[in-house]
């Protein structure tokens, strides 16, 4: 038989244990306590328990992470090892409604502190998760780093090239433009000559506004130059883009998580004031 009892406020549990043939209490915090620590006690006082578990009267399996304060609301069965016990917890008094509103109190302050003691452990184990987490981030991005490297070196090469040869053919159109201007022809000549050129030169900047639907600003135009050479070389070398952004956004949020995981507790929980009652 399997009894359940009241000390001081708390469920007193009394057994037998099968290998020793002696009754033993336990003593459960149902605040606190799991179904699936109280089965663990029982397992660890008697070493020749098997099997210990706890199902409702209907046959349904109750969850190790149960509170037993809920196990004791109500009748439930004890199985051990292939022996059923019938469990039938006492009926507690109703409390008042101050009294109950007390203890409703006490029971959220108990798990406040009960967070709070495990609070540490918790951080500690969510740290070493993120830095292994930022470890295998940055081992993954280290090559592709490299590879990028090398592929910005190679487009902002060809983009510096490409400036360079658009200001030698601009000079060398303008010495042109002078020489058949000074030396070959007249300025009566040369006139609709630039006009048409002028004139070709606002429809290249149209057609470019058309194209890109942006203004042929110079700064806007060498980088739209660069990333063309950019992804360009890159589909040739073969370094994955898409990849490369999400581990980057990948290891921007671990960094973040880590750095608000490290801030002091009062930078990070919500303060809770606790007011006396009379």
């Amino acid at each position: 038989e399997v009894t359940v009892n009241y000390k001081h406020g708390l469920p007193v549990i009394t057994l037998m244990l099968p290998t020793r043939s002696e009754r033993c209490q336990f003593t459960v915090k149902p605040v606190v306590t799991t179904v699936g620590a109280f089965l663990q006690d029982v397992q660890r006082e008697d070493k020749g328990i098997e099997r210990a578990e706890v199902f409702a009267t209907d046959g349904s399996k109750v969850s190790d992470e149960t509170l037993m304060e809920v196990l004791l609301m109500n009748d439930f069965k004890l199985v051990i090892n292939n022996t059923a016990y019938s469990v039938s917890p006492p009926v507690k008094d109703k409390l008042s409604s101050e009294h109950a509103t007390e203890m409703e109190d006490i029971k959220s302050l108990v798990h406040r502190l009960f967070v709070a003691l495990h609070l540490e452990d918790h951080q500690i184990r969510k740290e070493r998760e993120l830095l292994q987490k930022l470890d295998h981030l940055k081992g993954e991005l280290l090559p592709l780093e490299q590879m990028k490297a090398k592929i910005m070196d190679s487009a902002d090469a060809k983009t510096s090239r490409l400036l360079w040869v658009g200001l030698a053919l601009m000079s060398t159109q303008g010495g042109a433009l002078a020489w058949l201007t000074w030396w070959v022809y007249s300025w009566d000549i040369m006139e609709p000559v630039t006009y048409f050129i002028t004139y070709g030169s606002a429809m290249a900047f149209y057609a470019y506004f058309v194209l890109t639907k942006q203004d042929y600003i110079y700064p806007h135009a060498k980088d739209r130059q660069f990333l063309h050479y950019f992804y360009r070389k890159s589909k040739k070398q073969r370094f994955n883009v898409e990849r490369y952004n999400k581990l980057k956004d990948d290891l921007a949020e671990a960094e973040e998580s880590l750095r608000r995981l490290r801030q002091p507790l009062h930078l990070r929980l919500p303060i809770q004031e606790i007011s006396d009652k009379d």
